[in-house]
Protein backbone atom coordinates (compact mmCIF):
# COMPACT_ATOMS: atom_id res chain seq x y z
CA UNK A 1 0.00 0.00 0.00
CA UNK A 2 1.23 3.48 -0.97
CA UNK A 3 1.97 6.42 1.43
CA UNK A 4 0.55 9.69 0.17
CA UNK A 5 2.19 12.63 0.80
CA UNK A 6 -0.90 13.90 2.76
CA UNK A 7 -0.03 10.21 5.13
CA UNK A 8 3.38 11.76 5.80
CA UNK A 9 2.25 15.11 6.69
CA UNK A 10 -0.57 13.58 9.22
CA UNK A 11 2.13 11.47 10.73
CA UNK A 12 4.54 14.29 11.37
CA UNK A 13 1.61 16.46 13.28
CA UNK A 14 0.87 13.21 15.58
CA UNK A 15 4.53 12.59 16.52
CA UNK A 16 6.94 15.27 15.60
CA UNK A 17 9.53 14.09 17.24
CA UNK A 18 12.53 12.26 15.31
CA UNK A 19 16.06 10.97 16.23
CA UNK A 20 17.67 12.12 13.48
CA UNK A 21 16.79 14.64 10.10
CA UNK A 22 18.62 14.11 6.82
CA UNK A 23 18.87 17.14 4.90
CA UNK A 24 19.15 16.60 1.49
CA UNK A 25 17.61 13.60 -1.14
CA UNK A 26 20.27 13.16 -3.27
CA UNK A 27 22.06 10.00 -3.62
CA UNK A 28 24.57 10.57 -0.10
CA UNK A 29 21.52 11.79 1.82
CA UNK A 30 19.04 8.57 0.39
CA UNK A 31 21.48 6.25 1.23
CA UNK A 32 22.12 7.72 4.86
CA UNK A 33 18.76 7.91 5.31
CA UNK A 34 18.21 3.98 4.48
CA UNK A 35 21.01 3.30 6.95
CA UNK A 36 19.86 5.14 9.45
CA UNK A 37 16.51 3.86 9.44
CA UNK A 38 17.21 -0.03 9.08
CA UNK A 39 19.62 0.64 12.71
CA UNK A 40 15.93 1.76 14.03
CA UNK A 41 16.14 5.00 14.31
CA UNK A 42 13.23 7.05 13.74
CA UNK A 43 14.61 9.49 10.89
CA UNK A 44 13.19 12.25 8.36
CA UNK A 45 14.35 13.10 5.16
CA UNK A 46 13.78 16.38 3.65
CA UNK A 47 14.23 17.56 -0.18
CA UNK A 48 13.51 21.08 -1.06
CA UNK A 49 13.01 20.03 -4.84
CA UNK A 50 12.47 16.28 -6.11
CA UNK A 51 15.09 13.14 -5.14
CA UNK A 52 18.24 12.97 -7.05
CA UNK A 53 17.33 16.35 -8.95
CA UNK A 54 20.41 18.11 -8.51
CA UNK A 55 24.07 16.57 -8.90
CA UNK A 56 22.77 12.77 -8.43
CA UNK A 57 21.09 13.74 -11.71
CA UNK A 58 23.82 14.67 -13.53
CA UNK A 59 26.63 11.61 -13.03
CA UNK A 60 28.91 10.21 -16.00
CA UNK A 61 26.09 7.28 -15.22
CA UNK A 62 29.45 4.83 -14.79
CA UNK A 63 30.30 3.13 -11.02
CA UNK A 64 33.82 2.79 -10.77
CA UNK A 65 36.88 2.15 -9.25
CA UNK A 66 38.44 5.79 -10.54
CA UNK A 67 41.16 4.25 -11.70
CA UNK A 68 43.50 7.75 -12.32
CA UNK A 69 42.50 9.02 -8.61
CA UNK A 70 45.68 6.48 -8.03
CA UNK A 71 48.08 9.14 -9.49
CA UNK A 72 46.34 11.81 -6.94
CA UNK A 73 47.58 9.27 -4.12
CA UNK A 74 43.99 8.07 -3.24
CA UNK A 75 44.88 4.55 -2.62
CA UNK A 76 41.98 3.77 0.25
CA UNK A 77 39.77 5.78 -1.92
CA UNK A 78 40.10 3.54 -5.16
CA UNK A 79 39.80 0.29 -3.17
CA UNK A 80 36.85 1.62 -1.52
CA UNK A 81 35.45 2.59 -4.50
CA UNK A 82 36.22 -0.75 -5.97
CA UNK A 83 35.08 -2.88 -3.40
CA UNK A 84 31.28 -0.80 -3.70
CA UNK A 85 31.30 -0.86 -7.22
CA UNK A 86 31.59 -5.03 -6.61
CA UNK A 87 28.84 -4.42 -4.14
CA UNK A 88 26.06 -2.68 -6.92
CA UNK A 89 26.90 -4.94 -9.28
CA UNK A 90 25.54 -7.65 -6.72
CA UNK A 91 22.83 -5.60 -4.85
CA UNK A 92 21.35 -3.58 -8.10
CA UNK A 93 22.44 -6.04 -11.10
CA UNK A 94 19.34 -4.70 -12.79
CA UNK A 95 20.57 -1.20 -13.05
CA UNK A 96 24.38 -1.30 -12.74
CA UNK A 97 26.00 -3.68 -15.39
CA UNK A 98 29.68 -4.30 -16.27
CA UNK A 99 31.12 -2.25 -18.60
CA UNK A 100 34.40 -2.82 -20.97
CA UNK A 101 36.44 -0.12 -20.96
CA UNK A 102 39.32 0.67 -23.66
CA UNK A 103 41.84 3.42 -23.31
CA UNK A 104 43.47 4.35 -26.67
CA UNK A 105 47.08 4.57 -25.78
CA UNK A 106 49.70 7.35 -27.70
CA UNK A 107 53.25 7.09 -26.02
CA UNK A 108 55.08 4.71 -23.80
CA UNK A 109 56.70 6.71 -21.19
CA UNK A 110 54.70 9.50 -20.47
CA UNK A 111 52.90 10.36 -17.33
CA UNK A 112 55.33 8.20 -15.12
CA UNK A 113 55.85 11.12 -12.63
CA UNK A 114 52.43 12.65 -12.33
CA UNK A 115 51.99 10.77 -9.04
CA UNK A 116 55.12 12.24 -7.73
CA UNK A 117 53.99 15.90 -8.99
CA UNK A 118 50.75 14.83 -6.83
CA UNK A 119 52.86 13.79 -3.64
CA UNK A 120 54.73 16.91 -4.15
CA UNK A 121 51.02 19.06 -3.93
CA UNK A 122 51.70 20.56 -7.74
CA UNK A 123 48.08 21.30 -8.93
CA UNK A 124 49.24 21.41 -12.53
CA UNK A 125 47.57 19.22 -14.96
CA UNK A 126 49.17 15.93 -15.49
CA UNK A 127 51.53 14.30 -18.61
CA UNK A 128 49.17 12.23 -20.92
CA UNK A 129 49.30 8.82 -19.64
CA UNK A 130 51.34 6.36 -21.22
CA UNK A 131 51.33 2.68 -21.71
CA UNK A 132 53.95 2.46 -18.46
CA UNK A 133 52.19 4.31 -16.43
CA UNK A 134 48.56 2.93 -16.96
CA UNK A 135 50.00 -0.49 -16.84
CA UNK A 136 51.37 0.40 -13.41
CA UNK A 137 47.89 1.91 -12.72
CA UNK A 138 45.93 -1.23 -13.94
CA UNK A 139 47.78 -3.82 -12.30
CA UNK A 140 47.29 -2.00 -8.81
CA UNK A 141 43.49 -2.20 -10.13
CA UNK A 142 43.56 -6.07 -10.53
CA UNK A 143 45.58 -6.74 -7.39
CA UNK A 144 42.87 -4.63 -4.98
CA UNK A 145 40.50 -6.68 -6.16
CA UNK A 146 42.16 -10.13 -6.66
CA UNK A 147 40.57 -11.96 -3.45
CA UNK A 148 37.15 -11.29 -4.53
CA UNK A 149 37.25 -10.60 -8.65
CA UNK A 150 34.03 -10.51 -9.93
CA UNK A 151 35.05 -8.76 -13.11
CA UNK A 152 37.94 -10.17 -15.71
CA UNK A 153 41.67 -8.37 -15.48
CA UNK A 154 42.86 -5.75 -17.89
CA UNK A 155 44.40 -6.68 -20.98
CA UNK A 156 46.63 -4.87 -23.64
CA UNK A 157 47.09 -4.49 -27.27
CA UNK A 158 49.08 -3.34 -29.92
CA UNK A 159 48.05 -0.75 -31.94
CA UNK A 160 47.51 -3.35 -35.44
CA UNK A 161 45.32 -5.20 -33.25
CA UNK A 162 43.17 -1.93 -31.87
CA UNK A 163 42.93 -0.92 -35.04
CA UNK A 164 41.60 -4.22 -36.38
CA UNK A 165 38.41 -4.12 -33.54
CA UNK A 166 38.00 -0.57 -33.57
CA UNK A 167 38.87 0.51 -36.68
CA UNK A 168 37.50 4.31 -36.35
CA UNK A 169 39.87 4.97 -33.34
CA UNK A 170 42.67 7.56 -34.37
CA UNK A 171 45.27 6.16 -36.41
CA UNK A 172 48.01 7.97 -33.76
CA UNK A 173 47.47 5.51 -30.94
CA UNK A 174 50.48 2.75 -30.17
CA UNK A 175 48.15 0.62 -28.85
CA UNK A 176 45.35 0.13 -26.15
CA UNK A 177 44.27 -1.63 -22.75
CA UNK A 178 41.03 -2.60 -21.28
CA UNK A 179 39.61 -2.86 -18.13
CA UNK A 180 36.28 -3.53 -16.75
CA UNK A 181 34.46 -1.19 -14.42
CA UNK A 182 30.29 -0.72 -14.80
CA UNK A 183 27.56 1.74 -15.62
CA UNK A 184 24.29 2.19 -14.16
CA UNK A 185 21.06 2.64 -16.44
CA UNK A 186 18.72 4.89 -14.30
CA UNK A 187 20.71 6.63 -10.91
CA UNK A 188 17.60 8.33 -10.53
CA UNK A 189 15.68 5.35 -10.24
CA UNK A 190 18.19 3.21 -8.03
CA UNK A 191 17.60 6.40 -5.66
CA UNK A 192 13.86 6.15 -5.45
CA UNK A 193 14.59 2.23 -4.76
CA UNK A 194 16.45 3.10 -1.68
CA UNK A 195 13.90 5.14 -0.49
CA UNK A 196 10.80 2.28 -1.62
CA UNK A 197 12.69 -0.24 0.32
CA UNK A 198 13.29 2.08 3.70
CA UNK A 199 9.74 2.97 3.47
CA UNK A 200 8.63 -1.22 3.76
CA UNK A 201 11.36 -2.16 5.66
CA UNK A 202 11.71 0.99 8.77
CA UNK A 203 7.87 2.56 8.25
CA UNK A 204 8.30 4.74 11.20
CA UNK A 205 10.44 6.81 9.07
CA UNK A 206 9.32 9.49 6.87
CA UNK A 207 10.60 10.93 3.34
CA UNK A 208 9.76 14.50 1.97
CA UNK A 209 10.07 15.76 -1.43
CA UNK A 210 9.36 19.59 -2.31
CA UNK A 211 9.99 20.63 1.82
CA UNK A 212 12.60 22.11 2.99
CA UNK A 213 13.75 22.57 6.79
CA UNK A 214 13.54 26.09 8.19
CA UNK A 215 14.78 27.07 12.19
CA UNK A 216 12.70 29.01 14.19
CA UNK A 217 12.89 30.32 17.31
CA UNK A 218 11.47 27.45 19.20
CA UNK A 219 13.53 24.92 16.96
CA UNK A 220 12.75 23.62 13.35
CA UNK A 221 9.70 23.41 11.18
CA UNK A 222 9.39 21.21 8.03
CA UNK A 223 7.61 23.73 5.36
CA UNK A 224 5.77 21.98 2.73
CA UNK A 225 6.51 24.06 -0.75
CA UNK A 226 3.35 22.76 -2.11
CA UNK A 227 1.47 24.66 0.37
CA UNK A 228 3.41 26.82 2.67
CA UNK A 229 2.18 25.08 5.76
CA UNK A 230 4.46 24.32 8.30
CA UNK A 231 5.69 21.56 10.79
CA UNK A 232 7.16 21.69 13.87
CA UNK A 233 9.47 19.03 14.52
CA UNK A 234 12.42 17.88 17.23
CA UNK A 235 15.10 16.12 16.71
CA UNK A 236 18.44 14.64 18.05
CA UNK A 237 20.98 15.25 15.43
CA UNK A 238 21.23 16.50 11.86
CA UNK A 239 22.98 15.01 8.83
CA UNK A 240 23.23 17.84 6.48
CA UNK A 241 23.44 16.13 2.90
CA UNK A 242 22.92 18.92 0.76
CA UNK A 243 25.92 18.58 -1.47
CA UNK A 244 27.29 21.90 -3.44
CA UNK A 245 24.42 23.74 -1.30
CA UNK A 246 25.91 22.52 2.12
CA UNK A 247 27.68 25.86 3.11
CA UNK A 248 24.74 27.69 2.15
CA UNK A 249 22.44 25.41 4.23
CA UNK A 250 25.18 24.55 7.51
CA UNK A 251 24.81 28.66 7.62
CA UNK A 252 20.89 28.91 7.36
CA UNK A 253 20.25 25.66 9.60
CA UNK A 254 22.86 26.39 12.67
CA UNK A 255 22.15 28.66 15.18
CA UNK A 256 25.29 29.79 15.90
CA UNK A 257 26.22 30.59 12.56
CA UNK A 258 29.31 28.93 11.03
CA UNK A 259 33.05 30.56 11.56
CA UNK A 260 33.57 31.41 7.64
CA UNK A 261 34.98 28.57 6.69
CA UNK A 262 33.79 27.14 3.35
CA UNK A 263 33.61 23.32 3.44
CA UNK A 264 32.60 22.57 -0.31
CA UNK A 265 34.35 23.57 -3.58
CA UNK A 266 32.26 22.69 -6.73
CA UNK A 267 33.24 21.93 -9.59
CA UNK A 268 30.54 21.77 -12.89
CA UNK A 269 30.46 18.55 -14.86
CA UNK A 270 28.69 18.60 -18.90
CA UNK A 271 27.12 16.05 -20.58
CA UNK A 272 26.01 14.87 -23.92
CA UNK A 273 23.76 12.27 -25.51
CA UNK A 274 23.50 11.57 -29.25
CA UNK A 275 21.98 9.86 -31.68
CA UNK A 276 24.63 8.83 -33.44
CA UNK A 277 24.18 4.91 -34.82
CA UNK A 278 28.32 5.78 -36.70
CA UNK A 279 29.43 6.26 -33.53
CA UNK A 280 27.07 3.49 -31.49
CA UNK A 281 28.37 0.96 -33.67
CA UNK A 282 31.95 1.95 -33.84
CA UNK A 283 32.02 1.67 -29.80
CA UNK A 284 31.81 -2.11 -30.02
CA UNK A 285 30.17 -2.37 -26.55
CA UNK A 286 32.97 -0.62 -24.74
CA UNK A 287 33.49 2.81 -23.27
CA UNK A 288 36.68 4.49 -24.70
CA UNK A 289 37.90 6.07 -21.84
CA UNK A 290 40.86 8.92 -23.32
CA UNK A 291 42.67 12.09 -22.57
CA UNK A 292 41.67 15.89 -23.95
CA UNK A 293 44.36 17.79 -25.13
CA UNK A 294 43.95 19.61 -21.71
CA UNK A 295 44.96 16.61 -19.89
CA UNK A 296 41.22 16.01 -18.81
CA UNK A 297 39.81 12.68 -19.08
CA UNK A 298 36.77 12.13 -20.91
CA UNK A 299 34.43 9.12 -22.08
CA UNK A 300 31.98 7.75 -24.49
CA UNK A 301 29.78 5.16 -24.69
CA UNK A 302 26.57 3.21 -25.47
CA UNK A 303 24.18 4.62 -23.09
CA UNK A 304 20.38 2.98 -23.88
CA UNK A 305 20.55 3.19 -27.24
CA UNK A 306 22.09 6.14 -27.84
CA UNK A 307 25.81 7.91 -26.70
CA UNK A 308 26.92 9.01 -24.09
CA UNK A 309 30.00 11.63 -23.85
CA UNK A 310 31.49 13.99 -21.04
CA UNK A 311 32.44 15.83 -19.14
CA UNK A 312 33.50 18.88 -18.58
CA UNK A 313 35.47 20.08 -14.67
CA UNK A 314 34.86 23.57 -14.44
CA UNK A 315 35.22 25.43 -11.00
CA UNK A 316 32.29 27.45 -9.83
CA UNK A 317 32.03 29.57 -6.91
CA UNK A 318 28.24 29.63 -6.59
CA UNK A 319 25.94 26.79 -5.85
CA UNK A 320 22.99 26.84 -8.40
CA UNK A 321 21.45 25.33 -11.27
CA UNK A 322 23.81 24.52 -14.18
CA UNK A 323 23.78 23.86 -17.62
CA UNK A 324 25.95 22.54 -20.88
CA UNK A 325 27.02 25.87 -22.62
CA UNK A 326 27.85 26.00 -26.03
CA UNK A 327 31.40 25.80 -25.47
CA UNK A 328 30.89 22.64 -23.22
CA UNK A 329 29.05 21.50 -26.29
CA UNK A 330 31.48 22.30 -28.76
CA UNK A 331 34.78 21.38 -26.07
CA UNK A 332 33.26 17.61 -26.19
CA UNK A 333 32.52 17.24 -29.71
CA UNK A 334 36.02 18.56 -30.69
CA UNK A 335 37.49 15.49 -28.22
CA UNK A 336 35.84 13.01 -29.66
CA UNK A 337 36.58 14.04 -32.98
CA UNK A 338 40.13 13.96 -31.87
CA UNK A 339 39.81 10.02 -30.83
CA UNK A 340 37.24 9.28 -33.84
CA UNK A 341 38.87 11.60 -36.24
CA UNK A 342 37.00 9.76 -39.54
CA UNK A 343 33.67 9.94 -37.69
CA UNK A 344 31.04 13.31 -38.19
CA UNK A 345 30.25 15.00 -35.51
CA UNK A 346 27.42 17.82 -35.21
CA UNK A 347 25.83 19.43 -32.72
CA UNK A 348 22.26 18.64 -34.41
CA UNK A 349 23.32 15.20 -33.38
CA UNK A 350 22.51 15.85 -29.53
CA UNK A 351 19.02 14.74 -28.09
CA UNK A 352 19.57 15.97 -24.42
CA UNK A 353 22.24 17.54 -22.76
CA UNK A 354 22.48 17.43 -18.93
CA UNK A 355 24.86 19.30 -16.18
CA UNK A 356 25.18 19.52 -12.54
CA UNK A 357 27.97 20.26 -9.68
CA UNK A 358 30.30 17.78 -8.00
CA UNK A 359 30.27 18.77 -4.32
CA UNK A 360 34.18 18.55 -3.81
CA UNK A 361 35.78 19.09 -0.86
CA UNK A 362 37.16 22.89 -0.61
CA UNK A 363 40.50 22.55 -2.81
CA UNK A 364 43.24 25.29 -4.01
CA UNK A 365 44.39 22.64 -6.98
CA UNK A 366 43.95 24.63 -9.59
CA UNK A 367 43.64 21.95 -12.23
CA UNK A 368 40.42 20.57 -10.86
CA UNK A 369 41.10 17.11 -11.67
CA UNK A 370 43.87 17.36 -8.83
CA UNK A 371 40.97 17.59 -6.39
CA UNK A 372 40.39 14.52 -4.40
CA UNK A 373 36.94 12.84 -5.26
CA UNK A 374 37.08 11.48 -1.46
CA UNK A 375 34.70 12.10 1.26
CA UNK A 376 34.70 13.02 4.91
CA UNK A 377 32.25 13.92 7.55
CA UNK A 378 32.70 16.98 9.89
CA UNK A 379 30.13 17.32 12.64
CA UNK A 380 29.35 21.03 13.87
CA UNK A 381 28.56 21.10 17.30
CA UNK A 382 24.90 22.81 18.41
CA UNK A 383 22.19 22.50 20.60
CA UNK A 384 21.03 19.90 18.14
CA UNK A 385 24.62 19.19 16.12
CA UNK A 386 24.62 18.91 12.35
CA UNK A 387 27.27 15.88 10.75
CA UNK A 388 28.28 17.39 7.25
CA UNK A 389 28.92 15.21 4.60
CA UNK A 390 31.46 16.70 2.65
CA UNK A 391 32.73 15.41 -0.93
CA UNK A 392 31.53 11.87 -2.23
CA UNK A 393 30.71 10.22 -5.63
CA UNK A 394 28.02 8.03 -6.87
CA UNK A 395 30.14 5.07 -6.50
CA UNK A 396 30.58 5.55 -2.71
CA UNK A 397 27.21 6.41 -1.17
CA UNK A 398 26.67 2.94 0.28
CA UNK A 399 29.89 3.35 1.91
CA UNK A 400 30.07 7.18 3.49
CA UNK A 401 26.36 6.85 4.61
CA UNK A 402 27.98 3.71 6.88
CA UNK A 403 30.39 5.76 7.88
CA UNK A 404 28.07 9.18 8.47
CA UNK A 405 25.78 6.70 10.30
CA UNK A 406 27.95 5.41 12.59
CA UNK A 407 28.88 8.90 13.83
CA UNK A 408 25.85 9.48 14.17
CA UNK A 409 25.18 6.72 16.52
CA UNK A 410 28.38 6.55 18.57
CA UNK A 411 27.01 9.94 19.19
CA UNK A 412 23.65 8.99 20.10
CA UNK A 413 25.10 5.52 22.24
CA UNK A 414 22.94 3.42 19.86
CA UNK A 415 24.99 0.16 18.53
CA UNK A 416 24.55 -0.95 14.58
CA UNK A 417 22.07 -3.58 14.20
CA UNK A 418 22.13 -4.25 10.92
CA UNK A 419 24.92 -4.06 7.94
CA UNK A 420 23.88 -3.04 4.40
CA UNK A 421 26.51 -4.30 1.99
CA UNK A 422 25.09 -7.30 0.78
CA UNK A 423 21.69 -5.58 0.50
CA UNK A 424 19.79 -5.96 -2.18
CA UNK A 425 18.26 -2.63 -3.83
CA UNK A 426 14.72 -2.86 -4.95
CA UNK A 427 14.53 -5.15 -8.23
CA UNK A 428 17.94 -6.12 -7.77
CA UNK A 429 16.40 -8.23 -4.58
CA UNK A 430 16.27 -11.90 -6.79
CA UNK A 431 17.65 -10.48 -10.01
CA UNK A 432 18.75 -13.67 -12.39
CA UNK A 433 21.95 -13.83 -14.09
CA UNK A 434 20.09 -13.57 -17.67
CA UNK A 435 17.68 -10.93 -17.11
CA UNK A 436 15.80 -13.12 -20.29
CA UNK A 437 14.76 -15.72 -18.13
CA UNK A 438 12.55 -12.71 -15.83
CA UNK A 439 11.23 -11.21 -19.55
CA UNK A 440 10.27 -14.57 -19.74
CA UNK A 441 8.42 -15.44 -17.09
CA UNK A 442 6.44 -11.95 -17.19
CA UNK A 443 5.25 -12.76 -20.75
CA UNK A 444 4.04 -16.14 -19.47
CA UNK A 445 2.02 -14.87 -16.45
CA UNK A 446 0.82 -11.70 -18.06
CA UNK A 447 0.66 -11.60 -21.77
CA UNK A 448 2.86 -9.01 -22.37
CA UNK A 449 4.84 -8.44 -25.83
CA UNK A 450 8.63 -9.09 -25.64
CA UNK A 451 9.27 -5.75 -25.69
CA UNK A 452 7.05 -4.70 -23.21
CA UNK A 453 8.89 -7.08 -21.20
CA UNK A 454 12.43 -6.00 -22.39
CA UNK A 455 10.99 -2.32 -20.87
CA UNK A 456 9.64 -3.25 -17.37
CA UNK A 457 12.60 -5.55 -16.84
CA UNK A 458 15.15 -2.84 -17.28
CA UNK A 459 13.54 -0.60 -15.77
CA UNK A 460 11.97 -2.48 -12.32
CA UNK A 461 13.81 -5.48 -11.94
CA UNK A 462 12.15 -8.30 -10.28
CA UNK A 463 9.81 -5.61 -9.28
CA UNK A 464 8.21 -5.73 -12.41
CA UNK A 465 5.85 -8.71 -11.65
CA UNK A 466 4.52 -6.27 -9.20
CA UNK A 467 4.12 -2.90 -11.49
CA UNK A 468 2.53 -5.59 -14.06
CA UNK A 469 -0.04 -6.54 -11.19
CA UNK A 470 -1.50 -3.29 -11.28
CA UNK A 471 -1.57 -2.38 -14.43
CA UNK A 472 -3.86 -5.03 -15.38
CA UNK A 473 -6.17 -3.73 -12.94
CA UNK A 474 -6.92 -0.78 -15.07
CA UNK A 475 -8.14 -0.40 -18.13
CA UNK A 476 -5.52 1.71 -19.34
CA UNK A 477 -2.66 -0.44 -19.60
CA UNK A 478 -2.21 0.50 -23.57
CA UNK A 479 1.08 2.51 -24.75
CA UNK A 480 0.99 5.80 -24.32
CA UNK A 481 1.78 6.51 -28.09
CA UNK A 482 3.38 4.81 -30.89
CA UNK A 483 6.54 3.71 -30.40
CA UNK A 484 6.79 3.87 -26.28
CA UNK A 485 6.67 0.73 -24.45
CA UNK A 486 4.98 2.58 -21.34
CA UNK A 487 1.54 2.54 -20.47
CA UNK A 488 -0.74 5.20 -19.03
CA UNK A 489 -1.41 2.38 -16.17
CA UNK A 490 2.32 2.41 -15.42
CA UNK A 491 2.13 5.96 -15.16
CA UNK A 492 -0.59 5.82 -12.73
CA UNK A 493 1.74 3.00 -10.86
CA UNK A 494 4.25 5.60 -10.92
CA UNK A 495 2.15 8.62 -9.57
CA UNK A 496 0.88 6.51 -7.05
CA UNK A 497 3.93 4.75 -5.72
CA UNK A 498 7.05 6.35 -6.61
CA UNK A 499 6.72 10.15 -5.22
CA UNK A 500 5.54 12.28 -8.12
CA UNK A 501 4.83 15.68 -7.41
CA UNK A 502 5.35 17.62 -11.01
CA UNK A 503 5.38 16.03 -14.56
CA UNK A 504 8.89 17.21 -14.52
CA UNK A 505 9.75 14.56 -12.06
CA UNK A 506 7.96 11.62 -14.12
CA UNK A 507 9.83 12.32 -17.26
CA UNK A 508 12.80 13.42 -16.48
CA UNK A 509 13.66 10.93 -13.49
CA UNK A 510 10.96 8.67 -12.93
CA UNK A 511 11.22 6.93 -16.95
CA UNK A 512 14.29 7.89 -19.02
CA UNK A 513 11.88 9.65 -22.05
CA UNK A 514 13.95 12.99 -22.09
CA UNK A 515 17.57 11.55 -22.04
CA UNK A 516 16.75 8.77 -24.69
CA UNK A 517 14.72 11.34 -26.73
CA UNK A 518 11.43 10.05 -26.85
CA UNK A 519 9.88 12.99 -25.28
CA UNK A 520 7.75 14.55 -27.75
CA UNK A 521 4.69 17.67 -27.73
CA UNK A 522 2.47 15.15 -28.15
CA UNK A 523 3.94 12.63 -25.43
CA UNK A 524 3.80 15.84 -22.99
CA UNK A 525 0.72 16.57 -23.12
CA UNK A 526 -0.32 12.54 -22.63
CA UNK A 527 1.66 12.33 -19.53
CA UNK A 528 0.38 15.51 -17.99
CA UNK A 529 -3.19 13.84 -18.95
CA UNK A 530 -2.87 10.62 -16.70
CA UNK A 531 -1.02 12.34 -13.93
CA UNK A 532 -3.84 15.08 -13.78
CA UNK A 533 -6.59 12.23 -13.20
CA UNK A 534 -4.17 10.50 -10.81
CA UNK A 535 -2.98 13.86 -8.73
CA UNK A 536 -6.40 16.00 -9.01
CA UNK A 537 -4.39 18.95 -11.29
CA UNK A 538 -7.09 21.57 -12.49
CA UNK A 539 -6.92 22.08 -16.17
CA UNK A 540 -4.71 25.29 -15.42
CA UNK A 541 -2.43 23.35 -13.44
CA UNK A 542 -1.92 20.90 -15.96
CA UNK A 543 -1.27 23.76 -18.57
CA UNK A 544 1.16 25.28 -16.27
CA UNK A 545 2.90 21.40 -16.02
CA UNK A 546 3.38 21.17 -19.40
CA UNK A 547 4.83 24.34 -19.66
CA UNK A 548 7.68 24.16 -17.02
CA UNK A 549 8.67 21.17 -18.05
CA UNK A 550 8.93 22.33 -21.43
CA UNK A 551 10.85 25.48 -20.13
CA UNK A 552 12.92 22.91 -18.07
CA UNK A 553 13.89 21.06 -21.53
CA UNK A 554 14.82 24.05 -23.34
CA UNK A 555 17.01 25.73 -20.84
CA UNK A 556 19.02 22.84 -18.90
CA UNK A 557 18.72 19.73 -21.39
CA UNK A 558 18.83 21.42 -24.66
CA UNK A 559 15.65 20.32 -25.93
CA UNK A 560 13.80 23.41 -27.42
CA UNK A 561 10.16 23.33 -28.22
CA UNK A 562 10.82 23.41 -31.78
CA UNK A 563 12.83 20.05 -31.81
CA UNK A 564 9.82 18.57 -29.44
CA UNK A 565 7.65 19.63 -32.24
CA UNK A 566 9.33 18.01 -34.55
CA UNK A 567 9.38 14.59 -32.82
CA UNK A 568 5.70 14.40 -33.04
Amino acid sequence: MSVTRQDSFDRISADPAFDVVVIGGGINGIGVFRELALQGMRVLLVERNDYSSGCSAAPSRMIHGGLRYLENGEFSLVKESLRERDALLANAAHMVRPLPTTVPITSTFSGLLNGAASFLGLSTPPARRGALALKAGLSMYDWITRKRRRLPPHQFRSATKTLRLWPRLTPKLRGSATFFDAWISYPERLAIELLLDSGREAPGSIALNYAELVRRDTGYAVRDHLTGREFPIAAKALVNATGAWLDESLAALSSQGIDGERYVSGTKGSHIVLDHPELHAALKGHMIFFENGDGRVCVVFPYLGKVLAGSTDIRVEKAERVYCTDEERDYILDALRGVFPSIPFNAEQIIYTYSGIRPLPRSDHAFTGRISRGHMIRRINGAVPQFCMIGGKWTTFRAFAEQTTDAVLDFLGKARVRDTYDLPIGGGAGFPEEPEALERQLIARHGIGANRATWLVGLYGTRADAVLSFCRTREDDVPLDTGLDVTAAEIAYLAQHEHVVHLADLALRRLPLAITGLISSRRLEALAAVLAAELGWTPAERQKQVADLTHQLHTYHGVSADMLTQRN
